[in-house]
């Protein structure tokens, strides 16, 4: 039985986000495809998801000189004990299927939020004397980003980073298999838009066969 953590960085559903209704369909069918498989939604716009600010340093510093965890404020355990349990659930997990729009070429700034937490030394990755070298190396992941122009190809895809980004976090992790499904152009092409939301959930279907 694998553990498949679900994260959507959207804060609309599936009625009105293209990413979420591909993302939905992706999730559902790979659910029919393997029940045994554990699924767990992390939908970053209901979690709490703390960024790394003054408190998480001091409480970082106060650890690392040896205090224990009851001598941190109440602030500081609040958001060290938060981060450390994202990252635990994060390195529990099997299958990761990241979930976003492109947000001015990029995606939303929760996940980067949601990313800082988990970007763990000794956790994901750890430092050698050659280098960082990723933990995660039995893991694989799967990033489904609506995008309303075209950068798949074109002037455009040198701007793209939303996806960049996470292909470039999971090597680092070591992830060995990350893959990208994309739903692009219904902005641009609004006469095809649903034709390009029908044909992307029918993608999504099929790679929930092979995930």
């Amino acid at each position: 039985m694998a553990h498949v953590l679900y994260i959507t960085a959207h804060p609309h559903d599936d009625a009105v986000s293209y990413s979420m209704a591909v993302g939905k369909a992706f999730i559902d069918k790979y659910q029919e495809v393997n029940p045994d498989d554990q699924v767990t939604h992390l939908d970053l716009y209901k979690e709490d998801i703390p960024h790394i600010d003054v408190d998480v340093f001091s409480g970082w510093g106060k650890l690392q000189s040896g205090k224990g965890f009851d001598e941190l404020s109440a602030e500081e355990q609040a958001k060290v004990g938060r981060l450390s349990q994202l990252c635990e659930q994060f390195i529990a997990a099997d299958k990761y299927v990241f979930v976003t729009p492109l947000w001015n070429f990029s995606f939303p700034p929760i996940l980067k939020a949601y990313i800082d937490s988990v970007s763990v030394a000794g956790k994901t990755f750890k430092y050698t004397p050659e280098g960082p070298v990723g933990l995660l190396t039995s893991k694989k992941a799967l990033h489904i980003q609506a995008r309303g122009g075209i950068y798949s190809e074109g002037p455009a895809a040198a701007m793209e980073m939303g996806h960049r980004y996470l292909q470039v976090i999971m090597q680092f992790y070591g992830v060995p298999s990350f893959d990208g499904l994309f739903v692009e152009g219904h902005a641009a092409m609004p006469d095809k838009a649903k034709e390009i939301k029908e044909n992307a959930i029918a993608r999504a279907k099929d790679m929930a066969h092979t995930f």
